[in-house]
Order: structure tokens, then sequence, then C-alpha cells
């Protein structure tokens, strides 16, 4: 009996453990989105510098990408809420259902 409940203590402790780190490893994201945003301004700079008359059109050509990247962005914060809050295991369940 003890042993079932330890090895089912330690499959729950796993479990938490991998959670936390699926929920670290979204928020990687948010990394590529710095090095993606970085990117789009450095290469509207660029072109700027070839190009100066096209100034305005690449303008929103670097907003478009600068709002793009972010969306993407967005996703890493919302992946690590739903890994961390949704995804519970069976026994976080009865414990919520019951108090």
């Amino acid at each position: 009996m003890k042993k079932k409940k330890r090895e089912e203590n330690s499959q729950l402790y796993m479990l938490e453990g991998a959670k936390l780190i699926g929920a670290g490893a979204a928020t990687i994201a948010s990394a590529g989105a710095a090095i993606g945003i970085g990117n789009v301004l450095s290469s509207s700079i660029h072109s700027v510098a070839r190009n100066p008359s096209l100034a305005k059109q690449s303008f929103g050509y670097a907003i478009l990408g600068f709002a793009l990247t972010e969306a993407i962005a967005s996703f890493a914060p919302m992946m690590a809420f739903l890994i961390s809050s949704v995804f519970r295991s069976k026994n976080q369940r009865k414990k919520v259902s019951v108090s």
C-alpha cells in the first residue's frame, strides 16, 4: 500500500517538474522575438540608408514586421500560462473541487 502511494506521489512530482520545465521552455520564444524585432529594425535602417526615397514605404513594412513578430511573441506567455495552470493532475482537480 505504501509503495503504491509513494509511486503515485513520485509520478505527481515528476509531472509537476515537467510542467515547470515546459512553462520555462515556452518563454524562450521571448528571446526569439527580441532577435526578430532587432532584425526587422536593422533591415529597415539598412534599406533607408541605401534608398532614402523609399523611407515611407519601408517604414510601413517595418511596422508590419514588428507587429507580426510581437504577435508571435505574445503566444509564449499564453502557452506558459496554459501549461502551468490549465493542465492539472487528477489529485489537484480533486483538491480544488472539494474546497
